[in-house]
């Protein structure tokens, strides 16, 4: 029988040989290649890895700053896709992928994380995060209803969480330059304000199908009422468009001008609105949002907004007409457009003439994901602010409920509340299904 016991002259020996090994140590783990050593960066989780989660997280992977260490679908083909995409970036197999989110709540590891997931998801997920010590970066739209945005705000305030929303084009200097010019007083008084969105689109069908054996299809639906399985977890067409899970692209699309208008102008501070319009809502197929919408509010400051779908005949100018999107600010000197990553303005100089070095600068951001991480790190306000988010998802909300109302209603951006409408004021909040309750 071999003798095991180490002796003095062995541990000796052995010890020699390991120190003459060369310890194999990655160079990115002690900051090479530009990145800081991993000790020093922002660690990350993906909710939601579909087609557009997956855009952020390549983004992600490009900030040396933050390394993403976690990903979650309900999807199993998509959290697949996407541990793979990271770990071929990071050149190993680390990457976890879960299948319920909770489960990346409770990792301490994690410092923030990125939601991409449907609408309806957005501000339960938010909140959970952000009552586990987690940072946050949602997409676009913020609520599927108007107490859902206060509860978010509430609670990232509350404790204190840094959080960005989805709306990237604040990282394009067009603009940031175009929101400048407004608040700088270059167009003058502003009068009027012209928004134009994508319209959602009818469709959707109520046959029920078998749920697919790699879709965890309860946790699909979470907060939403219980629905016999019919494809609306195939894909973005399958519920960008039912009510259950959003309320169409009045908000889902509509977030990206109605954010770039915020950025330049403050509708919560402009008086108290009076809210009206017109809308199609289908009576066939599944898909039951608010379509051809066209909505007017009037704030009590003076200014005049009309918030239309694309498709609905409207007498605009004609470099705009061709736009799917934009947000149109009129004052007494000219106008100034602001469309997905780029403006219009008449007159058209008014882009060429310099900001001074004392008038008012808006933040600076070098991308999405890289500001993100950046203001995770030093604890600074994201060029996506939770404030702004809140107020521009709020012009969604009330035209929304308003058009479904089929009156005027009128609300109180300061005590954020329905003046005088007990049945519109209801519909300010809706029932989610258990276990599910904020």
């Amino acid at each position: 029988m071999t003798d095991k016991r180490l002796t003095r002259r062995a541990f000796c020996r052995d010890a020699t040989a390991a120190l003459a090994l060369p310890s194999i140590i990655k160079a990115t783990a002690l900051g090479a290649e530009g990145r800081p050593p991993a000790s020093e960066r922002v660690v990350t989780a993906y909710i939601g890895t579909g087609p557009r989660g997956l855009l952020n997280i390549r983004e992600q992977l490009t900030c040396p700053q933050a390394q993403l260490v976690a990903v979650c679908d309900v999807w199993e083909h998509a959290r697949d896709k996407a541990k793979q995409t990271i770990d071929a970036k990071y050149e190993n197999s680390d990457c976890r992928a879960y299948g319920d989110f909770r489960e990346i709540l409770e990792r301490d590891d994690i410092d923030a994380v990125s939601i991409g997931s449907t609408d309806h998801w957005h501000v339960p997920m938010t909140v959970m995060a952000a009552k586990a010590g987690k940072d946050v970066c949602v997409e676009k739209p913020l609520g599927v209803s108007l107490a859902e945005d206060l509860m978010c705000r509430e609670v990232i305030k509350r404790y204190d969480r840094v959080f960005q929303y989805g709306t990237e084009a604040r990282s394009s200097g067009a603009c940031r330059l175009a929101a400048e010019l407004v608040r700088n007083g270059r167009i003058g008084k502003i009068r009027e304000i012209r928004v134009k969105a994508p319209d959602s689109r009818p469709g959707g069908s109520h046959a029920a199908q078998p749920v697919p054996k790699t879709l965890d299809y309860d946790l699909w639906l979470g907060p939403a009422p219980w629905r016999p399985y019919c494809g609306q977890a195939a894909g973005g067409n399958g519920w960008w468009h039912d009510y259950d899970y959003a309320i169409g692209f009045i908000a889902g699309w509509g977030a990206h001008p109605l954010d770039l208008l915020q950025w330049a102008f403050d509708t919560h501070l402009a008086g108290t609105w009076e809210v009206e319009g017109t809308r199609v809502i289908p009576d066939q197929g599944r898909n039951n949002v608010v379509m051809g919408w066209d909505a007017t509010l009037r704030f009590s400051g003076g200014v005049k907004m009309s918030y239309w779908a694309t498709g609905v005949p409207k007498d605009e100018h004609p470099r705009l007409r061709q736009l799917g999107n934009y947000a149109q600010l009129i004052g007494d000197d000219g106008w100034i457009a602001i469309y997905y990553a780029s403006m219009d303005c008449e007159p058209r100089s008014l882009r060429d003439v310099p900001l001074g070095p004392n008038e008012i600068r808006l933040p600076v951001s070098q991308g999405q994901e890289k500001n993100f991480i950046e203001c995770v790190k030093t604890r600074r306000t994201p060029v996506s602010n939770i404030d702004d988010a809140v107020h521009s998802d709020i012009i969604s909300h009330i035209c929304e409920i308003a058009i479904r109302a089929g009156r005027k209603i009128t609300w109180d951006p300061v005590k954020e509340e329905i003046i005088g409408d007990a049945d519109a004021s209801r519909r300010l909040s809706r029932a989610r299904r258990d276990p599910w309750q904020l």
